[in-house]
């Protein structure tokens, strides 16, 4: 075992917040791919963390109601289950997404992931670059569906 001391591998850039920050800003530093933890500090002292999972119980938990397609990405990016894994990872870094549904036809047929294709390509293959396009939760003239920004 290689006794590495943790001063060698710590991320000195850190997110943080304070307690008082709102959630909804919390969530939006979460969709940061390369912040994957933003550490609460109340006077420079760590007083908790927040990571995506617990947004998600969160929402799930605690706020009002609303359709998926109030906070589903669209149009979505698909790939056929008879393209090569490379061509599935180009299309992950050209739209800037993790996930794709596999479709054949108008049929759905799976999903497959980044972590999925990791093992088969190179690493600077699967490097996709986040888009940073705000959520909007709403839908344009639906009646009955709050828009909020």
């Amino acid at each position: 075992m290689i006794e590495t001391p943790i001063e060698y591998v710590v991320t000195q850039t850190a997110r943080t917040l304070e307690p008082e920050t709102p959630v909804s800003e919390a969530a939006s530093r979460l969709r940061d791919p390369d912040v994957s933890a933003l550490v609460v500090l109340e006077d420079e002292t760590v007083v908790g963390i927040v990571t995506e999972s617990e947004i998600v119980a969160f929402v799930a938990e605690t706020l009002e109601p609303h359709p998926v397609e109030a906070v589903m990405s669209s149009p979505v990016t698909t790939v056929s289950p008879s393209e090569s894994i490379t061509d599935a990872a180009a299309a992950m870094r050209t739209n800037g997404v993790k996930q794709l549904p596999v479709v054949e036809g108008d049929t759905y047929r799976g999903l497959v992931s980044a972590t999925a294709l990791a093992p088969y390509l190179s690493r600077h293959r699967l490097e996709i670059d986040w888009r940073d396009d705000p959520i909007r939760i709403g839908v344009d003239d639906s009646p009955g569906i709050p828009v909020s920004e």
